[in-house]
């Protein structure tokens, strides 16, 4: 796909998805996006951090129910680190509401493990280092830090059954306010 890093394959990103341009400060995007109601490919196989250990699974066996998979660019970050916590404070609301939390993001799964224990993260953490589920969900967007461009996973979430249909999607993710964010994307779903 012409803009984005070689490793970026168009078949990952969702099928018929429409682009739009997200004029967000410092952000010069073209974001595509899985829409609800697409399938996301839960085959995908990565590095996770579940219960303290590293496993090579596909995402669909992290994905037993109604999960969010919760995206932030790297741990031991303000942003990232407050969108992580808000959602592991309420973590137990999500699961008595039959949801299942999932954080990806590029770290390694070996630093996944040691932030889910420091940061008593109770979900599992996903490794995403070439940015496969970010592509799969068409989340992988054209940031600018220091005067650099660089293409990284937007902090968003995505709220998907069990055979990956995508129920809801939320674009931009203020860290603070995840969990509400979160919250008001499946307080109306069936």
């Amino acid at each position: 796909m012409e803009g984005f890093p070689a490793y970026v394959k168009a078949s990952n990103f969702a099928e018929n998805a429409e682009p739009r341009f997200d004029p967000e400060p410092g952000l010069d995007s073209l974001v595509v996006m899985i829409q609800p109601g697409r399938k996301l490919d839960l085959n995908l196989r990565l590095d996770a951090v579940r219960e303290g250990r590293i496993e090579r699974l596909a995402v669909g066996e992290l994905v037993q129910r109604r999960a969010v998979l919760s995206v932030h660019m790297r741990n031991n970050t303000p942003g990232c680190d407050r969108q992580n916590l808000v959602l592991a404070e309420r973590a137990k609301e999500f699961a008595r509401a039959g949801y299942d939390l999932i954080g990806v993001s590029r770290d390694s799964a070996k630093a996944h493990a040691k932030y889910a224990l420091a940061k008593k993260i109770p979900f599992p953490l996903v490794s995403d280092p070439e940015d496969k589920l970010a592509g799969a969900t068409g989340s992988l967007i054209e940031k600018s830090m220091y005067g650099r461009k660089f293409f990284g996973p937007a902090r968003a979430a995505f709220v998907v059954e069990k055979d990956g249909t995508v129920l809801a999607v939320v674009e931009k993710i203020v860290p603070a306010d995840a969990a509400d964010q979160v919250w008001a994307a499946i307080a109306n779903l069936p």
